[in-house]
């Protein structure tokens, strides 16, 4: 490892208790081997201690062992390496393993980077939304927090503007009660006096005011409802398989599909398609559906569900988003960090979906996701041909 011999010891040091959280050992029965060991034989002496055996992947694992140990210390020397892992990260949300479960490979590399990525500026974590989201999801799906500091993802801040917006009106009520004031002491007793109840009444206002001050917290209230009502939870996304499809009998531009989505019947949907897919194209094809949507009738014929596609700026082009190769039929669509339980059917009213969908798009590589969150399965992320494209 590229590093001296202090902030070696102490990456290995971070290594051996993350490894040993991972697999439910006491890190203090390792920390006599961390000064004369390589992280290769950190990790096969404490896997023999766990009883696991070496992993079916292990040539993979190796490989990570090796990154981490060539890994700079140096912060302006890591960058390139954080890159390297930004671009692996893209399509997947853990190193090795099965969809969201990390593997030992990830706890490694984990340890090794992080102080290198808490030292990067704001504008530096910025270009690493991979690595960013990934080491967030590391963190709290292994309770790392006692040994490595919190990697706070950045978000915008809200609460300084309301509360200048709450201070306005507690300042203009103090400033016309002065100048009202300053007014009366300039003017004739006899004026002052004909202004005695006016002023009382000012100044019960401007106490009024002040008072109300803290009502003025309801903008953080309806700013948190609002993005309750935008957050993707509320869509229940599902991985489907169309077992059947053909036309529409009397729309040229739909197409009918019969989609299994994991339930004792397949549900019917129809979808805008016939321009861009044939019926045969689309038969035993996996797609991304919202199944929550309220059931209804196109052109006389009932739809059950709303099938995501993903389309270029000028819609000549319009795909179905495509599950991994493993993904299995009603399996749920994630989103890292973010946890909710889905609406049982959207509100038409409340337009919902529309005020959702302009935060869907795919990324430069065609990984669809959510405000720039993957579309995850338990086998990887739902993906287009078509990069930086819209979703609905």
């Amino acid at each position: 490892m590229a590093t001296n011999g202090t902030s070696d010891i102490k990456r290995k040091q971070g290594i051996a208790s993350s490894l040993c959280k991972h697999f439910s050992l006491d890190p203090k029965a390792f920390s006599s081997q961390v000064p004369g060991n390589d992280i290769k034989t950190l990790y096969i002496n404490i896997l023999k201690s766990s009883g696991k055996e070496s992993p079916q992947n292990n040539d993979e694992v190796m490989k990570w062992i090796a990154f981490a140990d060539s890994f700079p210390g140096d912060s302006k020397a890591c960058y390139g390496g954080l890159n390297e892992l930004n671009t692996d990260l893209a399509k997947k949300s853990v190193l090795l393993g099965n969809g969201f479960t990390p593997s030992e490979a990830d706890v490694i590399v984990f340890s090794v980077i992080h102080s290198s990525v808490i030292a990067l500026s704001t504008p530096e974590k910025e270009k690493l939304p991979h690595v960013m989201r990934w080491m967030d999801y590391i963190q709290n799906s292994e309770d790392l927090g006692a040994h490595f500091e919190k990697i706070l993802l950045e978000k915008p801040v809200f609460e300084p503007q309301m509360a200048k917006a709450a201070a306005k009106p507690e300042v203009t009520s103090s400033a016309k009660g002065t100048v009202q004031n300053t007014k009366i002491a300039d003017k004739p007793d006899a004026e002052k006096n004909a202004k005695k109840s006016d002023s009382a009444d000012a100044k019960k206002k401007a106490k009024g005011d002040k008072e109300a001050v803290p009502e003025k917290k309801a903008p953080e209230k309806e700013a948190s409802d609002k993005d309750k009502e935008l957050s993707v939870s509320l869509l229940n996304i599902q991985v489907g398989l169309i077992r059947k499809a053909w036309k529409h009998p009397s729309a040229d531009s739909l197409l009918v599909e019969e989609i299994d989505v994991g339930e004792a019947k397949v549900r019917q949907v129809v979808s805008g398609l016939a321009k861009y897919c044939s019926p045969e194209d689309l038969t035993n094809r996996r797609v991304v559906l919202i199944t929550n949507v309220k059931p209804g009738k196109l052109r006389d014929v009932m739809s059950e569900g709303l099938v995501l596609c993903a389309s270029n700026e000028d819609h000549t082009k319009v795909e179905p988003l495509l599950p991994p190769e493993g993904a299995k039929p009603g399996e749920p669509i994630s989103f890292s960090g973010i946890d909710g339980k889905p609406e049982d059917v959207l509100n038409p009213k409340k337009k919902q979906l529309e005020k959702i969908t302009p935060n869907l798009f795919t990324d430069e590589k065609g990984v669809a996701t959510f405000k720039g969150i993957p579309f995850m399965t338990s086998a990887g992320p739902c993906t287009s041909s078509i990069p930086k494209a819209s979703i609905k």
